[in-house]
Order: C-alpha cells, then sequence, then structure tokens
C-alpha cells in the first residue's frame, strides 16, 4: 500500500465516490502513513528513526508535529537495556549504575522464578507449620489469616511460642496467651518456618514464609540463589526494560526533566531511614533513553535548554538532589544514560528563542522542518482529509461513521479556512486539531439526535455552534470592547481606567493620580 492510499476490505479506494461512509477507508497500519499533508516531514522522520538523528519540527499548532514524533518513536526498535541503580556501601551517596542488556534481564526474571517458591494452602501445608507462621488456630484447629490475633472460631489468641505448636504444654491455657503476648503483642513473630522434609529419599531443608492468604514453600536450591542474591548489593530499577520509547517532557520542573533524589527525614539512617540508592528518580531524558524524547514548544523551556544541550552531547546526564535543604542535595548519581533522539517542536515566531548551540546540535546531527499549513485541493488530497476524519472517529471511539455527504462539507470548510487562515486558494487546511474539534461537535449532535451516521447536516450545525469566545462575544455586544465595558464592575472599570490612563498618559504632569 502507498502511503496515501486508503483501503478498505472489499478493494482500493481511489476517490470519495466510491465510498458511502468513512467506514469504508481503512486506516493504515504505518503510524507515519496517518500523518496526513505533511509528506516531506514524513520523509525526513522515516530518516530520523532509520538514521537515528534529531528533528526540529517548526509550524502552528494542530498541523501534526507530535503526531509525527509519536509515529517516529513507533518506527524504533523496543529498548535493549535496562537502566539499573545499586548501592555502594562504600560512599551510599554515590549510587552507580549498572546497565544490563536485554538477554540478561530475561535470563534474571526466569531465575528469579526459581526463587519464589512453590504457593500453597495453608490447609495443605503441616498443621504445626501452619500454627507458627499463625493460620491454624492450635486449640480449635480453625484456618484464618495471619492477621487475625484471635481465632474467629473460638476466640483463642494464635501466637505460639517458638518450642512450638504447644500441644505438649498443660498450662497453655492458663498462661500460655501471656507468654506468647509478651513475645509479640501483634501476634504470631514468626513469619518463616524453617524444617526439613524427605524428597526422593533425601532430607533437605525448606522453609516456609507467609504469602498473603497462601504459603511459599522454597527448597533448598531456591534458598540457596535466595542467599546468592541476598549477597550481592541491593539495587533498583532505574529505567525498566519494557518502556514507552515515546517521552513527552513538558520542562514543568528540572526534576520532571533531569530527576532528582527524594528527601529522606532520616537522613538516609541504615535502620530508619531510606538508602540513598532507593531515592534517585529519573528524569524524561533518561526514560527517553533509546528512544523519542518529544518537547512541545521548546523555547519555553528557557535556561533549561542547556541541559538537553548537555545530555544530547554527552548521552549520559548525572542525578542529583536539587533542593539545596532536601536530604537528597549531597547524592549524585555519575554516568546515567540517557541515549535518546530528540523531536523539538516550536512556533515560527518562537524560534529565536531557542539556544544558538542546540540549533547548531540538532542541525548538525538532524534534520529541521518547517511543517506546511495548507495543501493543494486535489482528489488525492481530498481522499487524504477523508481518511483523516476516519482515523479521528476510529480514535474518538463515540463517534458515528460518517456520510460521504458529511466528508465533503468538512472538505468544503477545509478550504475556506485555508483562506481564510493562511491566504490559500484551491487548498485544504492541515490545521487538523481544529477541524478534528468541528468533526466532533458534528458527531456529539449526530450522538444525541440517535442518527445512525454523521450527517452533512450535523456539520452544518455544528459549524453554526463551533465558534470562538471572541466571535460568541462579537456577535452578541457587537464588539470585544463592547463587551468588556459591559460586564465589568464598576471596581473593574475604575482599575481598568487607571491601567489604562497611565499607559497613555506621563504620570508626572498628574502627581495626584487619576481621580
Amino acid at each position: 500500500m502507498s502511503p496515501s492510499s486508503s483501503e478498505p476490505a472489499h478493494g482500493r479506494v481511489l476517490s470519495l465516490k466510491e465510498i458511502e461512509t468513512t467506514e469504508d477507508i481503512a486506516i493504515p497500519n504505518d503510524p507515519l502513513d496517518r500523518v496526513i499533508g505533511q509528506e516531506k516531514a514524513v520523509e525526513i522522520a522515516r530518516i530520523a528513526a532509520y538514521q537515528h538523528r534529531h528533528l526540529l519540527l517548526v509550524g502552528p499548532p494542530g498541523v501534526g508535529k507530535s503526531m509525527t514524533a509519536q509515529a517516529l518513536a513507533l518506527h524504533l526498535e523496543r529498548p535493549q537495556t535496562e537502566v539499573r541503580v545499586v548501592h555502594n556501601p562504600e560512599n551510599p551517596e554515590r549510587p552507580t549504575i549498572e546497565v544490563v542488556r536485554r538477554e540478561e534481564v530475561l535470563l534474571e526474571r526466569e531465575s528469579a522464578r526459581t526463587t519464589e517458591g512453590e504457593l500453597l494452602a495453608p490447609t495443605d501445608a503441616p498443621a504445626s507449620v501452619a500454627e507458627r507462621l499463625g493460620y491454624r488456630c492450635s486449640r480449635c484447629s480453625f484456618y484464618s489469616l495471619p492477621a487475625d490475633r484471635y481465632c474467629p472460631s473460638c476466640g483463642n489468641t494464635k501466637a505460639v511460642a517458638p518450642g512450638g505448636s504447644g500441644s505438649g504444654n498443660p498450662f497453655r491455657d492458663l498462661v500460655g496467651g501471656i507468654l506468647e503476648l509478651t513475645v509479640s503483642p501483634g501476634g504470631n513473630p514468626q513469619e518463616t518456618v524453617r524444617t526439613t522434609r524427605l524428597k526422593n529419599g533425601v532430607e533437605e531443608v525448606v522453609a516456609y514464609e507467609r504469602a498473603g492468604d497462601r504459603i511459599r514453600i522454597l527448597d533448598q536450591r531456591a534458598l540457596e540463589k535466595r542467599r546468592t542474591k541476598q549477597r550481592e548489593s541491593p539495587r533498583k530499577v532505574l529505567v525498566k526494560l519494557d518502556r514507552n520509547s515515546f517521552v513527552m517532557a513538558t520542562g514543568a520542573s528540572e526534576t520532571e526533566l533531569l530527576g532528582d533524589v527524594r528527601h529522606d527525614p532520616y537522613g538516609g539512617h541504615p535502620q530508619l531511614g531510606t538508602l540513598p540508592f532507593d531515592r534517585v528518580i529519573p528524569g524524561a531524558i533518561h526514560e527517553a533513553h533509546e528512544g523519542v524524547l518529544f518537547i512541545d514548544e521548546l523555547p519555553h523551556l528557557g535556561p533549561l535548554q542547556r541541559f538537553i544541550l548537555t545530555a544530547m552531547q554527552e548521552r549520559r546526564f548525572p542525578i542529583t538532589g536539587r533542593n539545596p535543604q532536601s536530604g537528597g542535595a549531597s547524592v549524585r548519581v555519575d554516568n546515567v544514560p540517557c541515549d535518546f533522539i530528540l523531536v523539538a517542536a516550536s512556533n515560527v515566531q518562537d524560534l529565536h528563542q531557542i539556544l544558538s548551540p542546540l540549533r547548531s546540535r540538532i542541525a548538525g546531527g538532524g534534520y529541521e522542518v518547517l511543517l506546511d499549513t495548507t495543501m493543494p485541493d486535489t482528489d488525492r488530497n481530498r481522499m487524504r482529509f477523508a481518511q483523516f476524519v476516519a482515523q479521528e472517529i476510529a480514535t474518538d471511539g463515540r463517534l458515528r461513521p460518517a456520510t460521504r455527504e458529511a466528508v465533503q462539507e468538512l472538505i468544503q470548510e477545509s478550504g475556506r479556512r485555508a483562506d481564510r487562515l493562511d491566504g490559500r486558494r484551491h487548498a485544504l487546511t492541515l490545521r487538523l486539531r481544529e477541524m478534528g474539534g468541528l468533526l466532533r461537535t458534528a458527531g456529539d449532535l449526530a450522538a444525541i439526535s440517535g442518527s445512525r451516521f454523521l450527517e452533512a447536516a450535523h456539520v452544518r450545525e455544528a459549524l453554526a455552534r463551533a465558534k470562538s469566545i471572541e466571535e460568541q462575544i462579537r456577535d452578541t455586544y457587537g464588539s470585544l470592547q463592547v463587551g468588556i465595558r459591559q460586564e465589568a464592575t464598576e471596581s473593574q472599570r475604575q482599575q481598568m481606567g487607571y491601567h489604562s490612563f497611565h499607559q497613555s498618559q506621563d504620570p508626572g504632569q498628574f502627581p495626584g493620580g487619576y481621580g
């Protein structure tokens, strides 16, 4: 299938005349083929995905910048590494980084399953084990959860002294409960019971552990693997293997973009606090490792752009505590990988706010693309616009299929907007976000009217309703200024008059102020 074709189940559709509704239009499987009217940007995005190049997309809102970035990410191979932060016993405030290949992660997961043991019902465990773990009442043999301090059946405490089940203690009913509560006021003190069993004529050590409403049994092999695992330095996954290849960064804070170290009120005390490695938080630049980091409105990042530049150059960026008043301020994790493809978006009027070195880095290792705002009004592009309508209906999930006449009505409005907004005649607008809003308004009207399809009449009614608030004010008051004057309170009018007066006059001429 060519990138510009739409092909339903019964055959290839070449023009609008061949469809009855948008159900006859197939949606391309390739996400880049779903980007409408931006052939140049799509072609470069394919190259960027294949060659791992950066991309700067420039254009007004709603022309497909974020959609192109997401489609590019779906063309990348899935991540091949998992990033972990490891406790450093010699210097806890300098945790280390471990990068593990996919094959090793999968082998570790398989090995971990063997250390998880076998889960069994408490009634299937030896009675003495069930009692010591707190599942079985030693008096009436009733089974309940260990969280129950007293047996729900007979009211007897389920706490058992470490010596055994209590069956050999003739004074258990008199003093046993008091002694047991002295050992553990919350109930049974044992979460693990070790014993032996015969397996194939060989005696082996086994452990029974609490596991919610079940009991986990670990054989000798599983216990040995667990001991080996426990001898390793503790670690946690910072950037998981099975992650999304598309990360959108807003730049709302340095923490969101660059990572941080959480505060610990106990200062990382070994017994009371949380070790520094366990408080490390990755930033968007780290989560986008081996994927796409999409930054919409890049110029709005301001000074944070220099950190993006450093990350792009080094492909590694440290994580540090960013609040000087926090207990994490002294923690630093070096060499955290962040090898990403940057796809940045900007409006034309904000280009000058992008740092020159960052622009140079993007241009030197990628492409800058100006997105189109219109496309020629041809049969091929009309079919592409119809594909857009079908995609929006499928994505929304609550809209009725649109008839051919409804699609044609939307195409006519697209042509009017291309002429009005961009001064292009015989063209169709690519400001598709607004067109999508119009489509949803028409679809809502079709839904509440009980219509099976989204008809042309619904589109015309939506056009009458889908006016901006400025247009509604002009229709009601005649102009925006008249509306403001009529609806403002007296105090607001005085304030507006004060500011308006001082913006237009020299305050020094009127030392007494306004009024």
